[in-house]
């Protein structure tokens, strides 16, 4: 006789309780919780299929046919994304709520910018010939000295600059210079978020220097709250202006934001220690130029089959399910979210766990590099984050599946959580970046093309979609959140963790850019 769901968890919590109850009045608490947290992600992970997340897949395809072929936020398509998640899971017994999320739902430039160099060297500069204003830049008129951040000058062969990326670029800024920063290997936004937190009246960025990164182009910071002025200039301008200590420039800008409101979708276990919440989240929106199933439908839809097997558990740690708004604008629910907690609603969130882009049809099995051992481009994350990818790769190491590192450059919602010192992890199956020679060895597929092709455009379909890695990821994802829903013993307590903080994250969360154009 086939037993069901719930009564495969009952016979799983009489088990859990035979193997634990001899050591229920025994510090410390970890020594009881490993078994039982092995259990249940056993029993978790057997539950979660790959054909009921595709179910999950076919509905969002279906929303978005029904509402202009997309679900953007701020769209009917986007709303009826969020009444389906939160129908699905208040029927499952969680608390569901929704925040409010503000978002940018048109930008003008009312007048053309400027930029001179004032001294030593009286220079005006054309648009947009050598500099562009930055797409959602705010309004402002700054006459400043120029204070170039840690440039890589002349530039390397490769692209490599981590200018303005890291805490240390900042500890000489003088406030109310302008920052001049070189495009390099972290986004723009964390450039700016760090610049505004070191006391910048204005950012210029300039381009990185080697062949096909010398010009000036236009892109989306996705933040209109800087409220100074945000231009980025060629490479031959920029390094111009880096050449020079002393120099003063003129930056003008002149636009306006008309601000619209999506929201998030949080539920959360009725037991469970409040004390200890395991967040565990997927972007909901979509670009508006297509149905968005990759891209985060793959996420959303793994996550949500998760929440709702695992609303059959007792769990011993509270289990908090995000589905944020307004990620493809610039990562803003998230952002909003993290940064109207409280300080002690942030030190009860012990770890957050990240799924954007689980299915890509020409995937690799990448996770966030919590350590560093990659050692490229951004730092390790916060204490506990190593910990969160050990995890992970256990699970790939079992079913004896190959992984590689992804880097933690703040393209996704896990941003704002990193740069308050949360520790953070997840898995990523790429976007537009080329899958490489040997990642074609290890998990098939072809080299020399990008893990998924349809990345932000309209073939974003149910088509496209790879059924292997959305089974496969969603039964990782299973696995990660029952054992932090039953055992937080390997993740080091926030406060021991509130200064690991990447960046210089000033407690109201990091904006980081939309996954497209505004990645650095």
């Amino acid at each position: 006789m086939r037993l069901s769901l719930r009564q495969r968890v009952v016979r799983a919590v009489t088990l859990a309780t035979a193997l634990t109850l001899p050591l229920a009045f025994a510090p410390p608490a970890s020594a009881q919780s490993g078994p039982v947290a092995d259990i249940f992600a056993k029993l978790l992970e057997k539950s979660v299929t790959g054909a009921n997340v595709k179910k999950h897949l076919n509905a969002l395809q279906s929303i978005a046919d029904a509402n202009g072929g997309n679900r953007a936020a701020g769209t009917p398509g986007y709303d009826a994304s969020v009444a389906y998640v939160a129908g699905k899971l208040r029927k499952a017994g969680y608390r569901v709520s929704t925040t409010d999320v503000q978002f940018p739902k048109s930008w003008e430039e009312l007048s053309p910018p400027v930029l001179e160099q004032v001294a030593p060297t009286p220079t005006t500069y054309a648009t947009p010939a050598d500099f562009v204003t930055v797409i959602s830049s705010g309004s402002g008129d700054v006459t400043a000295e120029v204070q170039v951040v840690d440039p890589t000058l002349p530039p390397t062969p490769t692209p490599s600059s981590t200018a303005g990326c890291e805490a240390a670029d900042w500890a000489g800024f003088v406030p109310g210079r302008i920052a001049l920063i070189q495009r390099g290997t972290c986004s723009y936004a964390q450039k700016a978020d760090n610049a505004k937190a070191a006391g910048a009246a204005a950012v210029i960025f300039f381009n990185e220097g080697q062949p096909g990164r010398t010009d000036a182009y236009a892109f989306d910071i996705a933040e209109w709250r800087y409220g100074f002025p945000v231009v980025f200039t060629s490479f031959a301008v920029g390094s111009d202006l880096a050449d020079s200590p002393g120099t003063r420039v003129r930056v003008r800008t002149d636009t306006e934001v008309e601000l619209g409101t999506t929201r998030n979708v949080i539920a959360e276990t009725r037991g469970g220690d409040r004390d200890d919440v395991v967040m565990v989240g997927a972007h909901l929106d979509s670009v508006h130029e297509g149905p968005g199933i990759n891209d985060n439908g793959s996420g959303t839809a793994a996550v949500l089959e998760v929440a709702l097997r695992l609303s059959h558990f007792p769990v011993r740690n509270k289990v908090r399910f995000a589905f944020w708004g307004a990620e493809e604008l610039g990562i803003l629910g998230s952002e909003q979210y993290v940064a109207e907690l409280s300080p002690a609603e942030r030190d009860r969130i012990r770890l957050y766990l990240n799924f954007d882009m689980v299915a890509s049809p020409n995937y690799a099995y990448k996770l966030y590099d919590g350590d560093n051992s990659d050692n490229v481009g951004s730092p390790a994350g916060p204490e506990g984050s190593a910990q969160i990818e050990k995890r992970l790769a256990r699970f790939f190491d079992r079913r004896r599946l190959g992984h590689v590192g992804t880097d933690f450059d703040g393209r996704s919602d896990y941003g704002p959580f990193i740069a308050n010192g949360i520790p953070a992890g997840g898995i990523f199956t790429g976007a537009e970046g080329i899958k490489t020679e040997a990642e074609a060895k290890l998990f098939g597929g072809q080299a020399g093309v990008a893990y998924d092709s349809c990345y932000h455009q309209a073939c974003d379909t149910i088509t496209n979609i790879n059924a292997t890695a959305l089974d496969v990821n969603a039964d990782a994802i299973a696995v990660a959140t029952a054992t932090y829903a039953f055992d937080l013993s390997s993740i080091p307590r926030r406060a021991a963790t509130a200064t690991a903080a990447t960046g210089t994250g000033t407690g109201t969360g990091t904006t980081v850019p939309l996954k497209g154009a505004s990645a650095s």
